[in-house]
């Protein structure tokens, strides 16, 4: 083991977990004063409910052993044999460092399914949805990638750092789960705008921040790869930011804050599955094509009529999309040990599409057969009078802002 790599991932694991609350912040400005704290639990109680799911069964479905390619076996169930040497991964970090770096993971990926679904689901669903689809839907998907499952072992498709488990997997879920919930009262009927910006461009900060944890710390240790996922991360991030506000500038004449930090996570998306593949021109390009299409999917909810609300799908799936077939172009053996098609290996691109593809087609049939369960059985949704009123008060019985007593 390596002490350096060592402090190097439990690092990066501590900026993957800052990134939640984050996540939290950014969120949280964007929904509507009366339903802000409502957007923070949801945030926040993922850190509860998956870590004990990760404990229990999850790492062990992602990680040990393989059973047909499809999923792990539950030889570390409850973390067992998980402990201070580096045996069971053979990585330069003790296995329980390792372990919980993932559980990062793990935590983040449902959070990002709440922007969807803001000011609109039950407290109760909420936990019992992500408790479950931690367990049946993300971890297949990370053995599948990273845990020595199909997609990566046979479909030779790669993921640097979680394009395909955990945004794609999180944007199709969030679009699973908006067609079932339905949208919110007055949607395209009122005006639903932002409450406090500023709490959302601090979250994006925090966001950028702790995302080169969660990219270069993919590199399992502090060497040459984690500094190029390093760089190629703020590239993308920087290059996104600024192709979306000139998007703005070009069809509405106006440049906005909101603007600026929704394109600089969608190129932090984009740039994810392959940070540790490519170098800074192609997270230039990257960035400007994320920047770019990402802003032109915000019209896909208009298009198709579903509210997303906070647009996980416009950011998150799209973005997660790019990054994951882009990847199948500019990836440099050099760099990551694989090729792309633009350095002589066309298959690289069609094995990357064809994990998009497996991708979405899993997530969104568990995820929406899985919100259909809760839909008739306990509901999804609180009554209007709660929704009306916010959820604030109804489901949590607190106030995000009391400006007068």
């Amino acid at each position: 083991m390596d002490t350096g790599d060592t402090a190097w991932v439990l690092t990066s694991a501590a900026l993957v977990l800052f990134m939640t609350p984050g996540l939290a912040l950014f969120y949280g400005g964007m929904v509507r004063s009366k339903n802000v704290l409502a957007m923070l639990m949801k945030n926040y109680v993922a850190m509860g409910v998956v870590t004990v799911t990760w404990i229990a069964i999850g790492f062990s479905l992602a990680f040990s052993g393989d059973v047909g390619g499809v999923i792990g076996d539950l030889t570390l169930w409850g973390m067992r044999d998980v402990g201070l040497g580096n045996e069971l991964f053979g990585y330069t970090v003790p296995d329980n460092a390792f372990a919980m770096f993932q559980l990062m993971f793990a935590i983040i990926t449902p959070a990002l399914i709440a922007g969807a679904v803001a000011e609109r689901i039950k407290f109760s669903a909420w936990v019992i949805f992500i408790a479950v689809w931690s367990i049946v839907v993300y971890a297949p998907m990370a053995h599948w990638v990273w845990g020595g499952g199909f997609i990566g072992t046979h479909v030779q498709a790669i993921d640097f750092a979680g394009g395909l488990v955990v945004h794609i997997n999180a944007g199709v879920a969030a679009l699973a789960l908006v067609l079932v919930l339905g949208p919110r009262l007055g949607f395209r009927r009122e005006g639903i705008r932002p409450h406090s910006l500023p709490l959302t461009i601090l979250g994006a900060g925090m966001l950028w921040f702790g995302w080169f944890g969660f990219n270069a710390g993919s590199a399992l240790g502090a060497n040459g790869g984690a500094a190029n996922a390093f760089l190629t991360t703020h590239v993308a991030a920087a290059v996104a930011a600024t192709c979306w506000v000139i998007a703005e500038q070009m069809t509405h004449g106006k440049p906005t804050t909101l603007g600026f930090v929704s394109g600089a996570v969608a190129g932090l998306v984009a740039i994810t599955p392959a940070a540790g593949f490519v170098g800074p021109l192609a997270a230039v390009a990257i960035g400007a094509v994320a920047g770019f299409v990402c802003f032109w999917a915000l019209r896909l909810k208009f298009r198709f009529n579903f509210d997303d609300s906070l647009d996980v799908v416009a950011v998150h799936l799209v973005g997660g999309i790019i990054g994951a077939l882009l990847l199948g172009l500019f990836a440099e053996s050099r760099i990551g040990g694989v090729d792309g098609l633009f350095f002589g290996e066309p298959m690289q691109f069609v094995r990357q599409a064809l994990s998009v593809v497996i991708a979405i087609a899993y997530s969104f049939v568990v995820s929406y057969a899985l919100a259909r369960i809760l839909h008739a059985t306990i509901g999804l949704r609180p009554s209007e009078a709660e929704e009306r009123a916010g959820l604030d008060l109804s489901l949590h019985e607190e106030q995000g802002w009391v400006l007068a007593e």
